[in-house]
């Protein structure tokens, strides 16, 4: 690996040099700009507009350093311990998996259709706590708890709510045997549960499946909507007459999952594709 990196421009010279065979250039574009703000501490427009301004040795230190994990496949999230979310500072490890935009999607559709909401959002599943966070800061009524069964998941979703200086309660439980969270009730039920079918490893990139934690992504091709039903259940014991439930799903599975929750009896039951219009939130709500 020859290096030879002085200037911001050197640094999208020297990464696309050592990592374009394992990225297409959009990817190596963003991770390039990502590690040149982590370094930098440039903003956008200074990325651009700085392309000459010469790095310290320990600048430059750190960009090698960044490359080699990157080699191993490692996200940028992970090699960073930290992402971007909803205006969030989101730290991460491998026991939380990496927040997508379409789960950001999802997080803008509840506040924009819940601005004035008071009462307690439940987010099933919450890993590291982003979902919960950027909710909790953004719907000021809100009453936001954060349940997930992995002890070390639910260390970084506390971190993450000092971090962000938000006021969120994070509890341990498990969503398949929901003892402890039928305790609660909720006027909203949001949840990005596991929906992967073992069946579509085969589609999916190395760096997600060496690396992302399978406990937070797969679930059997037998019964892919197991998290699904189990949700449904909690619902009818916690959720409120007229309360909602927000959740990002497979979107393979949609008319499985709109069929699952009409016999359930919700109403205005709607799926909302993503950016790239897939078929990915489910949104309805319990009937009064």
């Amino acid at each position: 690996m020859g290096v030879n990196i002085q200037t911001i421009k050197d640094i999208r010279l020297f990464l696309y040099r050592e990592l374009n065979h394992l990225y297409s250039v959009e990817e190596l574009s963003s991770i390039a700009g990502i590690i040149i703000r982590t370094v930098s501490g440039l903003s956008r427009l200074h990325e651009i507009n700085d392309i000459d301004r010469l790095l310290t040795p320990q600048e430059a230190a750190k960009v090698v350093d960044y490359c080699h994990q990157l080699h191993t496949g490692k996200p940028i999230q992970y090699v960073l311990g930290e992402t971007e979310f909803y205006n969030c500072r989101i730290c991460l490890n491998e026991s939380t998996l990496i927040p997508r935009p379409e789960t950001e999607e999802m997080v803008d559709l509840i506040i924009k259709e819940n601005p004035d909401f008071k009462g307690r959002i439940i987010d099933l599943g919450t890993g590291s706590g982003c979902i919960a966070i950027a909710l909790a800061l953004n719907i000021k009524g809100a009453e936001v708890t954060g349940i997930d069964i992995s002890e070390e998941a639910l260390k970084v979703s506390a971190q993450n709510a000092l971090l962000n200086n938000a006021i969120v309660s994070f509890e341990k439980g498990d969503i398949l045997n929901p003892l402890k969270i039928l305790e609660y009730n909720a006027g909203i039920i949001v949840s990005n549960p596991p929906y992967v079918r073992d069946s579509e490893k085969l589609l999916m990139k190395p760096n997600v499946l060496n690396f992302e934690p399978h406990q937070a992504l797969f679930v059997p091709n037998g019964d892919p909507l197991v998290f699904y039903k189990a949700i449904v259940g909690i619902a009818d014991k916690i959720l409120v007459q007229g309360g909602r439930v927000y959740l990002e799903i497979n979107e393979a599975l949609d008319r499985e999952m709109l069929s699952l929750f009409d016999s359930a009896g919700y109403s205005g039951l709607k799926i909302i594709p993503d950016l790239s219009g897939k078929q990915r939130i489910l949104k309805g709500t319990k009937n009064g």
